[in-house]
């Protein structure tokens, strides 16, 4: 969900996306580094942040955003040939949120569900390498993770680490002082009569 103090939502946003301008615009000169005018023409391709890339579609369908590189059918076919060998951290290190924030930006449906399977595929083998590793070494597996699945890591980790802990024999649930007192019980002063 995201969060305008979020700082990985920030740094998300600050991924580059590929656009093409469906408008000549004027005074964004900027924008294109090779540009020797102070305007960006009609069918121009440039890399743009994507909120400023997503404003500039919501705003007036001034450009057309493509689908980036790192959700092609090749990435598809690494992924379903072995999930948890596929290094997604270089090619987007916030892979699965800009995944979810591009659908319903660009014509191609089909980003949804690959996002589910890649993640879920993902998600068992970096479970049971959080639960196999020990809690002093990183594995060279967690180089590869995106930002997103490295939280998960983490928290496995730090879960297993507490699990190790209370097994051994740390805390353990105490007794409450209340139980430990005898109650007294009152007997009646004789017998009633009727």
């Amino acid at each position: 969900m995201p969060c305008y103090y979020d700082v990985a939502d920030i740094l998300m946003e600050e991924e580059l996306i590929s656009v093409v301008f469906q408008v000549t615009a004027n005074g964004v000169g900027l924008l294109d580094p090779g540009a020797e005018r102070n305007s960006v023409e009609k069918g121009a391709k440039l890399d743009l942040p994507f909120w400023l890339a997503h404003g500039m579609l919501s705003l007036e369908q001034a450009v057309s955003i493509n689908v980036p590189p790192c959700f092609t059918q090749k990435t598809r076919k690494e992924i379903q040939a072995d999930a948890a060998c596929v290094d997604l951290r270089v090619r987007r290190p916030y892979f699965y949120e800009l995944g979810c924030k591009i659908v319903p930006l660009v014509g191609d449906k089909s980003i949804g569900q690959f996002l589910r399977y890649a993640f879920t595929s993902r998600y068992k083998e970096i479970l049971s390498k959080a639960h196999s590793s020990s809690t002093m070494t990183v594995p060279k597996f967690a180089t590869r993770l995106t930002k997103e699945e490295a939280q998960v890591f983490e928290s496995a980790r730090e879960s297993m680490s507490a699990f190790r802990k209370w097994r051994v024999g740390g805390a353990r649930l105490q007794k409450a002082s209340i139980l430990g007192r005898k109650r007294k019980t009152k007997l009646p002063d004789g017998p009633s009569t009727p």
